[in-house]
């Protein structure tokens, strides 16, 4: 299955590749790409043989570069700062309620750095780098970094990135805790698709419930949060019966031992 050109899906069993597709220009976020790729979000949102997806960039030198800057200075940035998935590839991505694994392959600069971060867990490539240079460019992030950065890596460490616009590299992203892993850049893919396959292999229904609550606690307070957890739990967790939970036991157990050996 495919968008357009400038997004592509391939099915790896359960998982979803979507790759970003426009490497002559860093996959850079035109608006073409962004129409697309809400486009294949919500198709892959519906489709219920799709249980977790994983989101890269074409070739090795970037994830994406953020906004096509040739297409803004034509277009202004009104229709970037629209809220509509369509225009917002955060909000694109963030439409899907079902596992997003990003693998940042190569730069992910200013709005590639946003969309980077709308993923739930991050693996790099050995060519990966991070930079948020709305600062030098002139223009205040609308897609959540300024919120968002400070929350994963502290904001000591946001402000250095932000206020400065420098790079940061793959290894020293992973030791902030921004990434989970750094792989080499051929192992890249398979390791993401590898993750998103454990992930797909839990009950769609509790693992999308489970996202949206982690999620719902991580934008509340954390007294807020708590709250949100209890509510959640006690409304679910009255209709699992003991029976289930005893087998579902069984095959944590059993897959333990699997992974320990």
């Amino acid at each position: 299955m495919s968008t357009e050109q400038t997004v592509t899906v391939e099915r790896h069993g359960a998982v979803a590749l979507v790759t970003l597709n426009r490497p002559s220009a860093m996959n850079a976020l035109s608006r073409d790409l962004r129409a697309a790729l809400a486009e294949a979000m919500v198709e892959l949102d519906r489709d219920d043989t799709v249980r977790a997806v994983v989101l890269t960039g074409a070739g090795t030198r970037a994830f994406t570069a953020g906004l096509d800057l040739k297409e803004l200075g034509v277009e202004g940035l009104g229709a970037a700062n629209a809220s509509t998935p369509a225009a917002n590839p955060v909000k694109a991505v963030e439409q899907c309620r079902k596992p997003v694994v990003g693998a940042i392959n190569g730069v992910a600069i200013t709005g590639g750095f946003e969309l980077a971060l709308a993923c739930d867990v991050l693996i790099a490539s050995e060519n990966a780098r991070f930079a948020d240079t709305h600062a030098r460019v002139g223009i205040m992030p609308g897609w959540g970094l300024s919120q968002k950065l400070s929350r994963m890596i502290g904001i000591s460490r946001a402000k250095e990135l932000s206020l400065t616009g420098n790079f940061l590299d793959a290894q020293t992203a992973c030791q902030w805790g921004l990434v989970n892993r750094v792989v080499a850049a051929g192992e890249l893919v398979p390791a993401a698709l590898a993750l998103a396959a454990e992930m797909a292999s839990v009950d769609p229904g509790m693992i999308q419930a489970y996202k949206a609550l982690i999620d719902a606690g991580y934008a509340a307070s954390f007294g807020e949060g708590l709250e949100i957890e209890h509510t959640t739990s006690s409304a679910r967790n009255s209709a699992v019966s003991g029976a289930e939970v005893e087998e579902r036991r069984r095959a944590v157990m059993e897959r333990g031992r699997e992974q320990a050996g």
